[in-house]
């Protein structure tokens, strides 16, 4: 089959479309007429390049890193000191302070401070400090965040707002923790608990936002109930107080007591085990010699019995503090042979 190169050049000229490239002539007029006006216009036109250049010099100060973007979209990460990046609008540099702690306040926003007088003016939020308890009381629940960037890239591109964020997410977590707690344990010895396990929540929620942020501390500034029923709190907690200083005192009490009460015990034992002891061993050598004396007078009945009236005569007599009192025949004979007095100094008198 025979081609008409002719007829198909033809169409395809026909069936073309004819782009033209943008005209550069009148541009260049244009710079051609301010150079022949502007003295210089080429080393200004230098200049202007250069200082252009220039611009994409830039400093990170020590407590921050550069966050770089090229064309928006996030390029690379610089340390702190001088570095460069392609002018603006090739790259720009953000440069986030990552080691600087911030700050967030939930349930109350601090107004003026006054270093001199020590005067702190605050305003409280009680859309955001009232939470129920796991025992459904409400409390007043006071507390801030302190938190810093871990990751720049996810803290600049990945949250909008990173103080809200972090303040909703705290104000989240904070409403479940108490959930779990009743009001006693929030208002006294479970405020450390709270603040911990508040910290790990908000740090496992904003870990799922991928934020870059760590939470460094939660703390409590104050816990207290609704004003409208703080005195009759305030009269419940003294109660418990008290009741706790009571036991405490019954304690310490009985923590004295009882060992002195166990010694005593341990004491009059052992003095009734030597008593029975030294009785019973006192009755046998009695028995023993009452016994033996027995034995004696039975072989030997009027010596015996001389040698026991000697030896209890000699006894008595020889004991000074027996008062003895000799008596003759004659007065034993008598009717009444002697009579018991005592004088005034109290010491007994004989009289017939």
């Amino acid at each position: 089959m025979n081609w008409d190169w002719e007829k198909l050049q033809q169409r395809k000229e026909k069936n073309t479309f004819q782009v033209k490239g943008p005209d550069f002539s009148s541009f260049e007029k244009k710079i051609g007429n301010l150079k022949s006006k502007l003295p210089g216009g080429a080393v200004l036109l230098l200049i202007g390049i250069l200082l252009w250049l220039l611009s994409g010099i830039y400093i990170v100060e020590p407590d921050e890193v550069g966050v770089v973007q090229r064309f928006g979209k996030f390029n690379r990460i610089t340390p702190p000191g001088p570095h460069y990046h392609l002018p603006y609008p090739i790259e720009k540099v953000q440069t986030p302070k990552v080691t600087r702690i911030q700050r967030v306040e939930i349930g109350f926003r601090t107004l003026s401070k006054n270093l001199i007088s020590k005067n702190i003016q605050y305003r409280l939020v009680p859309e955001e400090s009232l939470m129920l308890t796991g025992d459904e009381n409400i409390v007043d629940v006071q507390f801030i965040v302190q938190y810093q960037i871990k990751d720049p890239q996810y803290y600049l591109f990945n949250i909008a707002d990173p103080e809200k964020t972090v303040k909703d997410a705290a104000e989240a977590a904070m409403r479940e923790v108490i959930g779990n707690n009743d009001i006693d344990s929030a208002l006294t010895t479970g405020k450390l608990i709270i603040q911990n396990d508040t910290k790990r929540l908000l740090q496992e929620i904003l870990d799922r936002y991928h934020s870059g942020i760590r939470i460094v501390a939660v703390q409590l500034q104050d816990v207290h109930p609704p004003r409208q029923v703080i005195d009759a709190f305030k009269d419940v907690a003294s109660a418990k107080e008290d009741k706790i200083r009571y036991i405490n005192e019954a304690e310490a009490y009985r923590n004295d007591i009882l060992p002195k009460t166990r010694g005593e015990v341990a004491q009059i034992l052992n003095e009734a085990q030597a008593y029975k002891e030294s009785i019973v061993r006192k009755a046998k050598g009695e028995t023993a010699r009452f016994l033996s004396v027995f034995k004696e007078y039975k072989r030997a009945k009027d010596v015996t019995r001389k040698r026991l009236y000697l030896e209890t005569v000699e006894k008595i007599l020889s004991n000074p503090q027996i008062n003895k009192i000799i008596l003759s025949d004659k007065a034993v004979k008598s009717v009444v042979p002697y009579l018991f007095l005592k004088n005034e100094n109290g010491k007994l008198k004989g009289s017939k």
